[in-house]
């Protein structure tokens, strides 16, 4: 190894270095669901909601964000999407609730209703989010939460 290569090498250590400290600062997993979802001004063939996303933090150390992305699959299909700027952080051992706006396509909205009706969806709707906070430099925190909540029967009446 020559000497001019010795700055590249010590660049590569210390950025593995920082990355690898960088994920060992949030040692639990951060908990997010959905806590609520608003109506927005609906733009052509498409459906605004806003979301509000309850952020909860088990770690020792408060978590700071500069943006947040989300994405929601309903019976494994994509199905809503949203990023927001918003700027925040969740205190050590607490929680926050984030507004995300997202977007929904008529066509999704149409597919999904289809599904369900069928028999193969009947009262059970899984779902799944998926997300990132931004955090600055290297530090973003990513997260998944899934469930499934079931219809009222009174929705099927009179359905074959």
């Amino acid at each position: 190894m020559s000497i001019r290569n010795v700055p590249f090498v010590l660049l590569a250590f210390g950025v593995l270095l920082f990355n690898g400290c960088a994920s060992i600062r949030y040692s639990q997993h951060i908990d997010v669901v959905m806590a609520g979802v608003e109506p927005l001004q609906s733009e052509g063939l498409e459906l605004r909601m806003l979301v509000k996303l309850r952020i909860q933090n088990p770690n020792d150390v408060p978590l700071d964000f500069n943006g947040v992305s989300v994405k929601m699959d309903v019976q494994g299909k994509s199905f809503a999407t949203g990023v927001s700027d918003t700027a925040g952080s969740v205190p050590r051992f607490g929680e926050t609730i984030v507004s995300v706006p997202v977007s929904i396509p008529l066509l999704r909205i149409v597919r999904q209703t289809m599904d369900v009706v069928t028999d193969e969806y009947r009262s059970k709707i899984e779902y799944e989010m998926t997300g990132r906070l931004a955090g600055p430099a290297f530090n973003s925190v990513h997260f998944n939460s899934r469930g499934e909540f079931t219809l009222p029967a009174e929705l099927f009446e009179g359905v074959k």
